[in-house]
């Protein structure tokens, strides 16, 4: 089921987000994003410039037979005819027509300067550029937006010239005329005043395409919806040139949670979250942790006077149920935990610690002793509960007994390396002796404790490290201070983090390790 054409939700993440630094999209990978945006529920999917490159006229071929569109409309982009040219004959209109998109959007320029200097022609003409192409593009049975290319600093610099671009488009047959602040300069109520005249001068139905330069790219979006807009374009995770776009998925959340529009299909908004990060994989981009609604950290509340206030009702520190957007809310333990934090993280792991004032305290207590030693469990949840575990039962969760470890790392005159570790340790009553090879001194003391716990626990072969993270911590200066290492750990089907703190790189990553594995056998199932 399509969404509803009284208002659009328009993606061009395959288009203007694919001109950020650092994404270079292949044709599988624009047709994976379109597969998770049309899943989302978005109106138009914006595919790109078919006939101005190669690749992007192959995604429109591809997906023709590969695409199976539920919710979205595929876009083709393209510009207006040349100067002085005719729409029947010109190239890259017939090129927009052959893409087989049902909807194209053109590129105007309606910024007056823009018109005399870069397409070097009359304002006369260029009306008539606009007005051509539309209706060639009807003709040929498309539906047809235009992108009104610098329109907030064209409308400054000549009110008139600017909404005869518009009154042009729309009188030709464009369903939408899109108001673009193509340098990212606008700010909201410049933007509301602007969209508003606009509506009352012109009648035509009309988007925003806002960018990020003065970083109110998605304020300047619902202040054009305020003003009458019912067309936004966004990219996901605000890719885009420069700083980028309004972002595609605080703008749908807000539209849905906030001025309550049926913007997307039922049941899509909870899919954000994943679909969110779903796309960062593909562009092979970090999701940003701290993303409005869908990063890892929109949800999650550290000091202890939000605790104990969430405590009571999570709504007091919380703009929206996160559960709404496919996210969720997460309790961070830090030496600003008070009870209320420990408590309510403790449940978010499956620990009620409700009636238990004194068990509560004490982890208090080692919680700040351990963070001020340089811990922090932050971002290592795995470590917080192994530490959890040991407050509550009094003793601590050991599959084995350390007896040393050894690590030797020898660098070579010819560049070459050798890394050799020897680990130690008691398992059921047994003295096992492990040595590993690695291509770091980590990775040799990783690989001996490994193999010397397979030999009675076979599920560690199935424990895999993911991340390595290593910090130097303020205190004393240079290779004397302290390090924190955070390693990720994966079973295959889930992944957790834990904390080793130490003035040596190399003891810091083994009581990490200690942690990893300790954990992962512990969530097998298995009983030390």
């Amino acid at each position: 089921m399509r969404p509803s054409d009284d208002f659009h939700v328009f993606d061009t993440t395959l288009r203007d987000g694919a001109q950020r630094e650092g994404i270079n999209l292949t044709v599988a990978d624009k047709l994976t994003i379109a597969r998770h945006l049309d899943d989302f529920g978005v109106g138009f999917i914006e595919g790109g410039w078919p006939g101005a490159n190669p690749r992007d006229t192959e995604f429109f071929a591809r997906a023709a037979t590969e695409l199976e569109l539920q919710h979205a409309e595929l876009v083709a982009f393209g510009a207006t005819r040349r100067a002085g040219g005719d729409a029947a004959t010109d190239a890259q209109l017939a090129a927009l027509v052959a893409s087989g998109a049902p909807v194209v959007t053109l590129v105007a320029k309606s910024h007056d300067r823009h018109v005399e200097l870069a397409l070097r022609t009359t304002l006369d003409e260029n009306l008539a550029m606009v007005a051509d192409s539309v209706r060639f593009l009807r003709e040929q049975g498309r539906r047809v937006f235009i992108d009104c290319e610098h329109f907030f600093d064209g409308y400054k610099a000549n009110r008139d010239y600017a909404l005869a671009v518009v009154r042009t488009a729309h009188e030709a047959g464009a369903d939408v005329v899109v108001l673009c602040d193509t340098n990212g300069g606008m700010l909201p109520a410049g933007v509301h005043a602007i969209v508003a005249d606009v509506v009352e001068q012109t009648g035509a139905r009309l988007g925003i395409h806002a960018q990020d330069d003065t970083g109110c790219a998605v304020a300047n979006t619902l202040a054009a919806v305020d003003a009458g807009a019912t067309q936004v374009q966004c990219t996901a995770n605000g890719y885009g040139e420069r700083v980028g776009n309004a972002n595609l998925f605080p703008v749908a959340a807000a539209l849905e949670l906030k001025y309550d529009r049926r913007v997307l299909p039922a049941g899509r908004l909870a899919e954000m979250t994943r679909i969110s990060h779903a796309i960062a994989e593909v562009v092979n981009l970090t999701p940003s942790t701290h993303q409005p609604y869908v990063g890892v950290s929109a949800f999650a509340h550290k000091a202890g006077l939000h605790a104990s206030a969430i405590k009571v009702d999570p709504d007091l520190y919380q703009h929206t149920d996160p559960a709404l957007v496919g996210n969720r809310m997460r309790m961070l333990v830090s030496d600003m935990a008070g009870r209320a934090s420990v408590e309510l993280k403790a449940k978010e792991l499956g620990y009620d610690l409700s009636g238990d004032r004194e068990a509560v305290g004490r982890i208090v207590a080692t919680v700040k002793e351990r963070e001020n030693l340089g811990y922090s469990y932050e971002a290592a949840d795995a470590s917080f509960e192994l530490l959890l575990r040991d407050e509550v039962s009094g003793s601590r969760d050991r599959f084995y007994a350390l007896e040393s470890w050894r690590a030797i790392s020898e660098q070579r005159e010819d560049g070459s390396q050798a890394n050799e570790a020897t680990v130690k340790i008691l398992v059921k009553g047994e003295r096992i002796i492990s040595t590993g090879e690695g291509n770091g001194p980590v990775n040799a003391v990783d690989t001996a404790l490994c193999a010397a716990l397979e030999r009675f626990y076979p599920h560690v072969a199935e424990l895999e490290l993911v991340d390595y993270k290593c910090r130097i911590l303020e205190g004393e200066h240079g290779t004397t201070s302290a390090t924190r290492v955070l390693v990720t750990t994966s079973d295959g089907t889930s992944e957790w983090s834990t904390v080793g703190v130490a003035p040596n790189v190399i003891t810091a990553s083994y009581r990490a390790l200690e942690d990893a594995y300790t954990y992962g056998l512990l969530r097998a199932g298995l009983v030390p």
